[in-house]
């Protein structure tokens, strides 16, 4: 039987460690969403901090607003 390996992000990348999707991944949203389904506001505090991490490791090479795309707008609810 295979073994689950969580979808976590390499730093200073911010590459998927499992799939090399940015992360979040895919897996990583859905896994963060089922984490946090009760508490949707502590999501977002935590995709802030490492977003803000995230922007700072990638700091010239990707774009802020593709940043926040990519760590926040997807979890909001709707």
């Amino acid at each position: 039987m295979p073994r689950y390996r969580p979808h976590v992000a390499a730093r200073p990348s911010w590459r998927c460690r499992v799939c090399g999707a940015a992360w979040p991944c895919s897996p990583a949203r859905l896994a963060l969403l089922g984490e946090y389904r009760e508490d949707r506001i502590s999501l977002l505090i935590y995709l802030a901090t490492v977003h803000h991490e995230a922007a700072g490791d990638l700091a010239g090479q990707v774009d802020n607003d593709r940043l926040c795309d990519r760590f926040l707008t997807w979890a909001r609810a709707r």
